[in-house]
């Protein structure tokens, strides 16, 4: 079985596995889901989808968000850890939204990748999820998961784990493909326990099954 051959049959049975995967993160408007994928570094996603909404209380658009004083902004990230360096990032996007794209979040990888606190996984995501253009997260799960299935072969470092990935996932199903795969790590594929091989829809084809 080629990587690509293995990555088309996982894709496949991910899809009847976890029909409805979607991002964790609750948002609805692009520049809400900007705001969390930044929180989002080092803090589950739970947890910011609760801090979130009394930032979206006291400053319910990005203007109010880009006038809003660093400190504020930090009292209330707080929870999400980092918040210092979190609350500038943030202050500083809104601004560049607001001053140089009317507000809105642009639909550019290049043109989200020069905002504050934007990575390559974010950009991805905002790319995927928002503007439903071709996009692969490599996030924690991604990563370990695709090593262990054999998609890739002992790559830790996101961007390059991310451009194995271009080779043989199709650009239509990479962003549904990386949610399932929260979905499968947090539940089966798991990181902080051994991972319940038994219970997995891929374990006939896993490369960390000898297969």
């Amino acid at each position: 079985m080629t990587k690509k051959q293995r990555a088309l049959e996982v894709i496949e049975r991910l899809k009847k596995e976890y029909p409805d995967a979607g991002c964790t993160l609750d948002y609805d408007q692009a520049w809400k889901l900007l705001v969390s994928v930044r929180l989002a570094a080092q803090c589950t996603d739970a947890r910011v989808n609760v801090v979130v909404e009394g930032l979206y209380e006291k400053y319910p658009d990005v203007e109010a968000l880009a006038d809003a004083d660093v400190d504020d902004i930090e009292a209330i990230v707080r929870p999400c850890g980092l918040g210092r360096s979190k609350a500038r990032d943030i202050s500083a996007c809104m601004k560049i939204l607001r001053d140089e794209y009317g507000g809105k979040v642009p639909d550019d990888f290049d043109a989200l990748l020069k905002l504050p606190g934007v990575g390559r996984k974010s950009a991805n995501l905002i790319m995927g999820d928002v503007f439903g253009k071709p996009a692969i997260v490599t996030d924690t799960h991604c990563i370990r998961l695709v090593n262990r299935i054999g998609l890739v072969d002992g790559l830790k470092e996101p961007k390059k784990v991310e451009m194995a990935l271009w080779k043989i996932i199709p650009p239509e199903e990479g962003s549904d493909f990386c949610h399932r795969l929260v979905y499968h790590g947090r539940d089966v594929c798991t990181a902080r326990t051994k991972p319940y091989c038994d219970k997995c829809c891929l374990a006939d084809i896993c490369k960390k099954n000898g297969v």
